[in-house]
């Protein structure tokens, strides 16, 4: 079976329908209470280079289920009027998680253009996050 629509098209797509937030945004945000940066990462990918100081970790296979207060899974962190400031790696999986929870009628949630990557980069702030 043929892929008729690839990932870089899909992440397109979403990012038509979110906001993005850039890294300078971003960074004036940390020190806001009512923004909660998430942290979409593999686990692996936190302890090898750290995130964002205050960054709320969710696997990203797990975020829809976290948000939706029906779902047994759910966390009261994500019924909070917050701003929900979601990354990843490079801003792929953020978007289609923004993607996601927008579908879901949430309109407190962006994610970060470029991710943790640019975060970096940009010689954002960082903090280890030790193996458990």
């Amino acid at each position: 079976m043929a892929i008729t629509k690839g990932i870089r098209e899909l992440v397109r797509e979403a990012n038509e329908h979110i906001e993005t937030v850039s890294f300078d945004n971003a960074r004036g945000s940390l020190k806001d209470e009512n923004t909660q940066f998430v942290d979409l990462r593999d686990i692996r990918e936190l302890w090898r280079e750290g995130t964002i100081p205050g960054a709320l970790h969710v696997p990203r296979g797990m975020i829809e289920f976290w948000v939706d207060p029906e779902s047994p899974y759910h966390k009261p962190v994500f019924a909070s009027d917050n701003k929900f400031l979601l990354f990843c790696a490079s801003g792929w999986r953020s978007a289609l998680a923004t993607k996601a929870l927008v579908d879901m009628g949430m309109t407190n949630v962006a994610h970060i253009e470029g991710g943790f990557t640019a975060w970096s980069k940009n010689g954002g702030p960082l903090e280890p996050v030790a193996k458990k």
